[in-house]
């Protein structure tokens, strides 16, 4: 009877156990589901834009090649800005705070499904090599295009602009949408090398911003979509 007893008693505590595991199971799966979901909604906004940039930067390399840079256009202004005056509406920071805490944690033991452990740490890689990445996308940005926004942006054209609260963005925003024309000059007219600059920025929308667009943030999109199926799908989420 006592053995018994002392069975009974281990099977419940095991039991107990077992459920708080697979309630502290689903609660981390809804907060890793919000944040994977949140993320890759804002990874769809930060591809957008960067396809705008790719494109503003076509524009500009064509641009530079074969078009009278003494009178540009207000597309042209637009494009300089979309093209290389704006690096932040690209950068992809994914939030990795549910992450962190079930890998530093030890939580992931919760998790018994084999795939989700392999996800998670693809997760992770894909969100290491984004950040490496747009470091490379800083290195480059600080070394071949900032040179030519100080010696050719018109800062007085800049300056128009800037003419209420809004931050730059919303304000280019609002330009692009408007029938106002604000003149922009190049400056320096005679020190721009049209081939270099064509060359540059060829090579930077190519190899830097579209290259981390098609195959790093498009990994972490697979990985992190295939994450929310598997929680929607084992833990009945929305």
């Amino acid at each position: 009877m006592l053995f018994l007893a002392v069975f009974c008693g281990f099977l419940a505590e095991y039991q107990l156990e077992h459920k708080i595991e697979k309630d502290r199971a689903k609660e981390l799966a809804k907060s890793f589901y919000q944040e994977l979901r949140n993320d890759s909604i804002t990874a769809s906004v930060k591809i957008q834009n960067r396809l705008k940039q790719e494109a503003a930067l076509k524009y500009l390399v064509k641009y530079f090649r074969d078009s009278s840079l003494t009178n540009v256009s207000k597309e042209f202004a637009l494009n300089f800005l979309y093209g290389i005056s704006f690096l932040s509406p690209s950068q992809f920071e994914p939030r990795t705070i549910m992450l962190e805490q079930l890998r530093n944690s030890g939580s992931l033991r919760y998790f018994k499904n084999e795939e989700f452990q392999v996800l998670s740490g693809d997760l992770t890689v894909a969100i290491k090599n984004i950040y490496h990445r747009q470091d490379i996308e800083g290195d480059n940005s600080f070394q071949y295009i900032n040179p030519i926004v100080i010696k050719h942006y018109d800062y007085e054209f800049d300056g128009k602009m800037r003419k209420d609260d809004k931050s730059i963005f919303e304000v280019v925003m609002d330009y692009e949408k408007s029938n106002e024309i604000i003149p922009f000059r190049l400056n320096n007219l005679d020190k721009i090398d049209r081939k270099s600059i064509a060359d540059i920025l060829s090579f930077y929308s190519t190899n830097v911003v579209s290259s981390t667009r098609k195959i790093h943030i498009e990994k972490y999109r697979e990985v992190n979509a295939k994450l929310l199926q598997l929680l929607r799908n084992q833990y009945h989420l929305k």
